[in-house]
């Protein structure tokens, strides 16, 4: 017997407010509905102690808003994230489930590129192109055929040769690996702004978020856009848009203040729990991971999230109960990242590397999302 973490949902308020439901029960409706929910609540326990994690993790997974909510706003924790992935069929021809680009790789980091991009295409994409420097395509070529390697970006013509390949897009993700050489700093804001004019949707990592940091006009009111700093990552952008030193006691209104100064733009704090705004609404993705905190995890995020974001544009907020796309997009690939983080624990534990994670992605893709 298996039950979804998403069955149970959690839904706070900004006073810390914890409301539980149970399908078919209401909460607070009297004594005997009390009574009730705690045999159900008692069950439900008795059978995952036999047959899953406890209780709590369960809850503890389960997605969060920090504001005043209802559980009738959602059916469930991953309802939403369900709603924006398209069916598998036979009726499809290759390219239409997402054609996703990565702009990154040098001599020293050829690995984030590869994660980000096998990535992409292990959660569903059908093609993964990597934009890359000359010294870093053929090692990135190297570690898999099913990559489309055009070694370009420290080319004097980068901007032009990434530009034609816009149209076949639907998202590009940008930093990973690329390093903070000037030149190549150079050639990367030159394709965010071809990238923009095209509207094409992006999700900025790593060294992308270096160059954000220092030229944070770049991505300015562009509502298409994802930034998923760590913690160091965040605190420089934090101080670099807002001026003011980081208030490390408001996790959620920090994201919530950056991103409604960038106009709006989807910012995803990675750290214990992930903290993700539009500037409008605040989630917080809690799934259990793991204490492993090896390099390359980001990229795997990234790469994902490329791929959700097309999803989740395509799908539209019809299908997102009025939530941004982006917001649900982010919290499904930052629920991704960590059940793959945790069935890699689960297998290697200390030796787990980003490698045996992304073994993880269509087990960790299918139990949360299609089971």
């Amino acid at each position: 017997m298996a039950l979804s973490s998403g069955w149970l949902v959690a839904c706070a308020s900004g006073q810390g407010r914890i409301d539980m439901a149970v399908p078919g029960m209401a909460t607070g409706a009297g004594v005997g509905a009390a009574v009730a929910c705690a045999a159900v609540v008692a069950l439900l326990s008795a059978v995952l102690a036999l047959y899953g994690p406890p209780l709590d993790a369960v809850l503890e997974r389960a997605f969060s808003l920090n504001k005043a909510c209802s559980i009738k706003d959602m059916k469930n924790t991953f309802q939403l994230v369900r709603n924006i992935i398209p069916p598998l069929t036979t009726k499809k021809h290759k390219g239409q489930d997402g054609r996703i680009g990565i702009v990154g790789g040098c001599q020293e980091y050829t690995g984030a590129p590869y994660f980000a991009a096998i990535s992409a295409l292990k959660v569903g994409a059908d093609l993964s192109h990597v934009f890359c420097t000359q010294e870093a395509a053929p090692v990135i070529k190297s570690y898999s055929p099913e990559l489309i390697v055009h070694p370009v970006l420290d080319s004097p013509d980068a901007v032009q040769d990434v530009e034609k390949w816009l149209p076949r897009l639907h998202a590009l993700v940008v930093g990973p690996g690329l390093g903070r050489d000037d030149g190549l700093l150079r050639n990367v804001k030159g394709i965010l702004e071809a990238s923009k004019a095209r509207d094409v949707p992006v999700v900025i990592d790593a060294d992308g978020l270096w160059l954000i940091a220092e030229q944070p006009a770049l991505i300015q009111g562009y509502q298409k856009a994802v930034l998923t700093p760590n913690h160091a990552e965040f605190r420089r952008l934090s101080e670099a848009v807002l001026r003011d030193p980081l208030d490390s006691s408001d996790p959620h209104g920090a994201v919530l203040r950056l991103s409604q100064a960038l106009g709006n733009v989807t910012v995803v704090r990675k750290g214990e729990r992930d903290v993700i705004s539009d500037g409008r609404q605040v989630l917080e993705c809690s799934q259990e991971g793991s204490s492993r905190r090896c390099g390359g995890q980001g990229d795997l995020l990234s790469g994902s999230l490329g791929v959700l974001v097309h999803w989740a544009l395509l799908a539209g907020p019809e299908k997102t109960d009025g939530f941004s796309p982006l917001l649900v997009a982010a919290f499904g690939a930052c629920s991704l990242t960590r059940q793959c983080s945790h069935q890699a624990f689960q297998k290697h534990g200390r030796s787990t590397t980003t490698t045996d994670m992304v073994a993880e992605v269509g087990p960790a893709f299918a139990r949360l999302f299609e089971s």
